[in-house]
């Protein structure tokens, strides 16, 4: 095929076109693959950094930590977590961030950071520490166990022979403290049959100490509402103990 010299240029100008849309195509590309690498990198980083809502005068501030979930935060403040989504207008409440701040309606405007190695007991010199939480979720040795390490940093140690009825010898045999006195943040303990407890016992975490004794302590897998972190009214007597390390 003869080309004038008129062809010639033009197909010179269209094939030099065409490779420079090639090159830019592949620039497009390699940075859509580096935003997506960058995004799922790092959002939880930047959705953290971004998440620091600036909460009403009257409200309190919570600070997320590792461990927490919206229903713990909810729990330990005596809302829902239904309630935190949507005052805190949060697209997904199985998604939040440490260092995210969580606006509670209402309880004051103070900045508080649950969790870590801070909590309400002094550890018991040669107290056994667990290594993470062996239970499984749902159940209410597993919302004990995680409820004690976002307020206290440790979880509980034993892993066999720990059915929620076995916990108060469970904390016995690993020098935990162990006692009929009620305490804010001690794990509480019923025999099967107790005020209502299951034929394999029942454990939760005080979150309040009542005027009376009576203690208000978060649950999970507890009456109706077996699914859901729920707060109950139990009161010290025969067959409950209060655990804590």
């Amino acid at each position: 095929m003869l080309f004038t010299e008129k062809s010639r240029r033009i197909w010179l100008y269209v094939n030099q076109h065409r490779k420079l849309s090639i090159a830019v195509g592949h620039v497009i590309v390699l940075a859509v693959l580096g935003v997506v690498w960058l995004s799922s990198a790092f959002a939880p980083a930047v959705f953290g950094a971004l998440a620091q809502a600036s909460c009403a005068k009257n409200d309190q501030t919570y600070v997320v930590r590792g461990g927490d979930t919206l229903g713990s935060i909810a729990a330990g403040h005596k809302t829902t977590w239904q309630k935190l989504t949507s005052y805190n207008h949060l697209s997904d409440p199985n998604r939040i961030f440490v260092n995210q701040h969580i606006c509670i309606q209402g309880h004051g405007n103070t900045t508080v950071a649950k969790g870590g190695p801070t909590g309400n007991h002094p550890v018991v010199v040669g107290a056994i520490h667990g290594k993470g939480n062996p239970f499984p979720a749902g159940v209410c040795t597993w919302w004990a166990s995680q409820r004690y390490y976002q307020l206290h940093g440790i979880f509980v140690p034993w892993t066999t022979n720990a059915n929620a009825y076995q916990w108060t010898a469970r904390a016995r045999d690993f020098r935990w403290r162990v006692s009929a006195t009620p305490s804010v943040g001690a794990i509480i303990s019923l025999q099967p049959g107790v005020q209502g407890a299951s034929a394999f016992g029942h454990v939760a975490v005080v979150e309040s100490v009542k005027g009376n004794g009576h203690v208000i302590a978060s649950n999970l897998n507890w009456g109706p509402d077996y699914s859901r972190i729920t707060n109950v009214e139990f009161r010290p007597g025969p067959g409950v103990s209060f655990i804590s390390a």
